[in-house]
């Protein structure tokens, strides 16, 4: 993938090994996406019942839908029309509006939103810079942008440019989706998110409760011996508040109230 306006699924097009390694990831990360996300909810006195979010990367809209159901009133936005379709199919009435936008890009109003979460698109663009500043755009003064993204320390290549998108045996992305030079480690992010307008306020490390329940799982899902629901317990991801992040974390930032100049 050379970008967040690649195909979606572009993996083993056929036979049951054929995987979708992005839906794999929303599926695993979702149980400590909505636990820090309930954490920062709670840390900025944020009531999910009369507010508005939007998930950027949303793929198939897990998370979107999980938004919904604590009350925000949600717009989920991929830049793959492939992506929006899986997720309009997955749709159960929970009021979600999908949306086919790039990160980069948003066709959304500014000061419009309390809460931005970005998924799966800050390690795989070549314009970091470019996202932040869409969220600020977009995000009410004040208001929460949430994200979650690979570290670049030597675990994590071997993880993302190795395992996930180079050895067979475990391949479950397009080879070329990640790249060393696109994974951050959080100063530098911190320091994007400053230039954006974006006071970064947390970070906390993640990872598999057991890295044999990852290969376990990955195996599995990619020679079709799991199914998707399978996943998220045998991988069992935690969260690791007063951990430094070896390979994955989340984190999040305010945006600021605009400095008001005098003429």
């Amino acid at each position: 993938m050379s970008g967040p306006t690649a195909p979606y699924i572009a993996l083993d097009s056929a036979g049951p090994a054929a995987v979708d390694g992005r839906h794999i990831r929303a599926l695993t990360f979702q149980s400590v996406r909505m636990e820090y996300l309930r954490r920062v909810l709670g840390q900025l006195s944020l009531a999910a019942t009369g507010s508005r979010a939007l998930v950027v990367g949303s793929g198939r809209g897990l998370l979107a839908r999980g938004l919904a159901r604590l009350g925000f009133e949600v717009v989920a936005a991929d830049p793959s029309p492939a992506a929006t379709a899986l997720a309009l199919d997955a749709d159960d009435g929970l009021g979600v509006s999908y949306l086919t936008t790039p990160a980069e890009g948003l066709d959304v109003p500014d000061d419009s939103f309390d809460l931005v979460y970005c998924a799966d698109t800050l390690e795989i663009t070549e314009r970091p810079d470019a996202v932040l500043e869409e969220a600020a755009r977009v995000l009410r003064p004040g208001a929460a942008f949430v994200y979650d993204t690979v570290n670049r320390t030597p675990v994590s290549r071997l993880i993302y440019l190795g395992a996930f998108q180079g050895f067979p045996g475990t391949r479950i992305m397009p080879r070329g989706r990640y790249a060393a030079h696109r994974l951050r480690r959080p100063v530098e992010l911190a320091e994007s998110l400053d230039r954006a307008g974006l006071s970064a306020k947390d970070v906390s490390a993640f990872k598999p409760r057991d890295v044999r329940g990852l290969v376990r799982a990955t195996r599995g899902r990619r020679r079709g011996t799991l199914t998707d629901d399978q996943l998220p317990e045998l991988v069992d991801m935690v969260l690791e508040p007063e951990s430094s992040p070896v390979v994955t974390y989340l984190g999040y930032a305010v945006r600021r109230e605009p400095v008001t100049r005098s003429c």
